[in-house]
């Protein structure tokens, strides 16, 4: 175990170099997108249960809806001291460290209300304390944040399965089973909290380099689960695995470039919104990040031999899917939600809304 491992540091001089050519800052979007994330952001606080959680439809994913939910009010640029949101982080915060457990899983642990499992709650609450340690000033609640986090470090990495994956709970628990939408979560919580100074074992990451690379069909598209067989090819996996590489550095390796080049025709930018389909939401969560980290001319350092009107560019898809969000967004500022609710909808769109603003180390460039 250590602090330094070098395809993540080697990462952030990769992203610079694809980002060259930045677009516009948060403060540089137009009124109406920042009145979108602003009328979105509003919805969202108000469904803040007094405890400081939030949850999906049905009062499941509570752990995974609050720590995504807390991220998105960081993006906005409050922190747990001060800013608009600072009582909703602070809620968040404190009723996540009650639901810590003794052996390091961030959140409610076989709870009847968290779904599909923990694994997913845990990842999306160790990244957003992770930002919340790497800002902390109080020496006391530093000490007590990091014994957190690298006891929540311990737990993914015992969680992670023979193949190198994870599943929706441990392996020890779920029989060795392992999914991939979970995997990218243990993943960029993993690349968070390295980024904020907790240990993370490179053989970690290498397990789930490997994971994702025996994932890949000849298409480039990824599949499911390797223990249960693959499931056929899965653009939303896919894209997310694409975000997971960049957050370990995998920038100009063959495989993100495989899954891209496959991702790229299935998942067209310029007709969001007239082909939703299932988890599109979930998709462009990832989707916008990968795009954003790519920035003016990433695309084209990866691919020299596109043609200039069949590249990707942020701003290109900043346009298009900032389009999709103002027309769709209700007027009391959420969205229609696919079954798992409104809140986490809310939660994905408001992600891609506010990366411009590069509040948090893991969004950056």
């Amino acid at each position: 175990m250590f602090r330094s491992i070098s395809t993540l540091a080697l990462g952030f001089g990769l992203g610079l170099l694809l980002a060259a050519g930045s677009p516009a800052r948060g403060e540089d979007l137009s009124p109406r997108d920042r009145g979108t994330a602003e009328k979105g952001l509003k919805w969202l606080a108000k469904q803040q249960f007094r405890d400081g959680h939030f949850e999906a439809a049905g009062g499941q994913f509570s752990s995974a809806m609050t720590g995504m939910a807390g991220t998105v009010f960081l993006m906005e640029g409050s922190t747990i001291r001060e800013g608009k949101y600072a009582d909703n982080i602070r809620k968040c915060v404190d009723w996540i460290i009650d639901h810590t457990q003794r052996n390091g899983c961030i959140g409610e642990l076989n709870a009847p209300n968290q779904g599909l499992g923990y694994l997913y709650g845990h990842g999306y609450c160790t990244l957003f304390l992770s930002q919340i340690y790497g800002e902390e000033e109080d020496a006391a609640r530093r000490k007590k944040l990091e014994k957190i986090l690298t006891d929540a470090v311990q737990f993914s990495v015992l969680s992670q399965t023979s193949k190198g994956g994870w599943g929706y709970v441990s392996a020890k628990d779920g029989n060795d089973f392992d999914e991939g939408s979970v995997s990218v979560t243990q993943v960029q919580a993993l690349r968070a909290c390295r980024n904020a100074g907790i240990v993370v074992p490179k053989e970690a990451i290498e397990k789930v380099q490997k994971y994702l690379k025996d994932c890949t069909l000849p298409s480039g598209g990824l599949i499911y689960s390797l223990h249960s067989g693959g499931g056929g090819e899965r653009p939303t996996i896919t894209v997310a695995a694409i975000a997971s590489s960049f957050s370990t550095g995998e920038y100009n390796s063959p495989l993100p470039k495989k899954w891209l080049e496959y991702v790229k025709p299935v998942v067209p930018v310029d007709r969001v919104g007239q082909d939703q389909f299932g988890h599109s939401e979930y998709t462009h969560y990832y989707y916008a990040q990968v795009i954003y980290c790519l920035g003016e001319d990433g695309y084209e350092k990866l691919f020299p031999k596109s043609k200039e009107n069949d590249r990707l560019t942020w701003s290109g898809y900043r346009k298009h899917f900032f389009d999709f969000l103002s027309k769709t967004q209700l007027e009391d500022g959420h969205w229609n939600g696919v079954p798992i609710g409104s809140v986490y909808t809310a939660c994905c769109y408001l992600t891609v809304l506010q990366l411009d603003k590069g509040a948090l180390p893991i969004y950056q460039r």
